[in-house]
């Protein structure tokens, strides 16, 4: 593969970080060079148009843009270039609450105003989308698109389905002896 960056990451704001280091983490793990920014599609619209040029000028092969509320930045960015852009819609919360008893404050669309947002693109600018909050499966669709390419990361692909396999039968094997109550007392530590 190459040295350079394969995989933009965007997201709107700061915030939405704490959902996009999934794909980030995944993109780590099968060791796919990707670059990060903050792109805000209402607040940096020129910004968004430069990033755009920039990520085909330097051979991006997709771009995973995570955003919430409207969530305009995947469909903006698609709008921009022909690289394939997969939207993760984050559910948004305010964790800067005036009051001290709320931490978190969601919204009142639970994320499925991202989600539709994302999802319900015109004809002529698709984006993939995934899961409200699932940035790792962007990761994973992202390898997915670049194993077409470059073949030791669909070797890697085969050995993460296989392991993702044999942890399944593990924990069945572990249920089948120990029954579902002490199974699930020992896995989620409950009483």
């Amino acid at each position: 593969m190459s040295s350079k960056h394969l995989v933009g990451i965007i997201m709107g704001s700061s915030s939405d970080s704490k959902i996009m280091h999934g794909a980030a983490k995944v993109l780590d793990d099968f060791g796919v060079s990707h670059e990060d920014q903050i792109v805000s599609a209402h607040r940096t619209p020129t910004r968004l148009e430069q990033y755009a040029k920039y990520a085909e000028k330097n051979s991006f092969r997709v771009i995973i843009a995570g955003a919430g509320g409207s969530a305009h930045l995947p469909g903006m960015i698609a709008a921009h270039t022909i690289i394939p852009v997969i939207g993760v819609p984050i559910m948004v919360y305010n964790d800067r609450s005036e009051k001290k008893s709320e931490s978190f404050k969601f919204s009142a669309f639970g994320g499925m105003d991202s989600l539709l947002s994302i999802v319900e693109m015109p004809n002529g600018s698709p984006v993939a989308t995934v899961g409200i909050n699932k940035a790792a499966n962007a990761g994973l669709y992202a390898i997915k698109i670049l194993a077409n390419e470059f073949p030791q990361l669909k070797s890697k692909l085969k050995k993460f389905k296989q392991k993702q396999h044999v942890s399944v039968v593990d924990e069945s094997d572990q249920m089948k002896k120990s029954g579902l109550v002490k199974f699930v007392q020992k896995k989620f530590k409950t009483a």
